[in-house]
């Protein structure tokens, strides 16, 4: 009798303890990240000033003075190219498709509950509201709907959730609005206001998505122009040209003047398991062109990402790039470093600056160069799982048959539960 009283006491504790275990064990979700995704050479004006290219000759000669300031031309690789009659001549070819046909077979073969989309979303100007005599309708079902609206088909509330980019913002307020209400409005895309917070429907409040305007934190303080030594060594020079940015992209109301408190206090206060915050422009690249900005968004809200996040995906260089910040000196910041992703190579490509790399692990110590891939299409694919998070950066192929490789797979472990810095 004892026996069987205490067996059935045992198998209740058991199936509490299994119970308790499985509701505080993190499920597997999964999600692809792209940005710069905006462009269409059909959509580029001829330079009044300069002769359009007409050879492949000329294009190539383009290119490769391009690649070669950034002191890179043992590996030179130029971007696909083809010929627009629009300015009589050749252009960059956009990986748009290629890079839309791939995140759509990797979701259906492999599966994903949402995508997140980083930004320079419509080149070269956002919307425009007619000023350069185009309709932003066509504009934006060319390069939003037409790519994006069959990605995640069937996958129940599947989103893009979205963020606005530098180019975006390029002509107006009113016309970074009208863009932003095209996605509000359109069924694949969510982008309530330039910063949110959102819970993928799928995840269960597993994992919150943090978006904040980086546009509008450049244009909110100062920032110097970049500039690296003439003899090729990647060095920073130091410079004191201020650079400019949009009046009407800074902050005009008190919430976007809070900006970086408000994303301190969501992170702080959220009860997710997995914080992912999304932006704009990269906290650190490789291209040897936007360090600066990266600098001064460094001091804004890294110390927010270092207590809080477990990652920051960015966009902005057109480049795929994995790098992890030690986030030394930053107060009660989580010990596990930093993942910060660039994954802004969604229809252009930029060649990556291997010595300004090597430069700028020297400097600063506590950044790690992961990977970098420089001139290549591409986009990542994110799967959080139980406590680890697995990215894989995957490149098209560029002959436009649809077909990908995974060029890079990198494991961290989740970084917001675990044991703080030392004081």
């Amino acid at each position: 009798m004892y026996s069987i009283r205490y067996n059935t006491i045992f198998a209740g504790l058991v199936l509490l303890l299994t119970v308790f275990i499985s509701s505080h064990t993190l499920a597997e979700y999964s999600f692809v990240i792209f940005g710069d995704s905006g462009y269409i050479p059909a959509y580029e004006d001829v330079d009044t000033d300069e002769t359009p290219l007409v050879t492949v000759e000329d294009y190539l000669a383009e290119e490769r003075s391009a690649w070669e300031k950034r002191h890179n031309t043992t590996e030179f690789k130029p971007a696909p190219m083809v010929f627009e009659s629009t300015v009589g001549g050749f252009l960059p070819a956009s990986g748009l498709y290629p890079v839309a046909w791939a995140m759509e077979d990797t979701c259906k073969q492999k599966g994903c509950q949402f995508a997140a989309m980083l930004g320079d979303n419509v080149y070269p100007d956002g919307g425009t509201l007619g000023a350069d005599a185009r309709f932003d309708s066509r504009r934006y079902r060319d390069m939003l709907h037409k790519p994006f609206h069959t990605l995640g088909s069937g996958i129940e509330n599947f989103t893009i959730y979205s963020v606005m980019g530098n180019h975006d913002w390029r002509i107006s307020r009113e016309a970074t609005m009208s863009q932003m209400l095209y996605l509000q409005e359109h069924p694949s895309f969510y982008m309530p206001d330039y910063f949110y917070r959102v819970s993928p429907p799928a995840t269960a409040g597993d994992v919150e998505i943090f978006v904040i305007d980086t546009e509008m934190l450049l244009a909110s303080t100062t920032v110097y122009k970049d500039k690296l030594a003439a003899d090729g060594s990647g060095r920073e020079v130091s410079d004191s040209e201020i650079d400019e940015f949009p009046a009407h992209a800074a902050p005009q109301t008190a919430a976007e003047q809070n900006m970086v408190d408000w994303l301190e206090h969501a992170l702080a206060t959220s009860a997710a398991k997995w914080k992912i915050v999304l932006g704009h422009h990269a906290l650190w690249s490789g291209g040897g062109s936007k360090f600066e900005k990266a600098r001064a968004l460094r001091k804004l809200f890294l110390p927010a990402l270092c207590r809080h996040a477990d990652a920051y995906f960015s966009g902005d260089d057109h480049m795929l790039e994995i790098y992890t910040d030690g986030c030394a000196g930053i107060e009660g910041a989580a010990a596990a470093p930093l993942p910060t992703m660039v994954t802004g190579a969604g229809a252009k490509w930029r060649p990556n600056h291997p010595a300004f790399i090597a430069q700028q692990e020297k400097k600063y110590p506590g950044l790690t160069t992961v990977w970098s891939r420089g001139p290549t299409w591409g986009f990542m694919y994110v799967t959080l799982d139980g406590e680890q998070m697995h990215i894989e950066a995957i490149v098209p192929d560029t002959d436009f048959s649809g077909s990908s490789t995974v060029e890079k797979t990198v494991t961290f472990t989740r970084r917001s539960g675990g044991a703080r810095q030392a004081d």
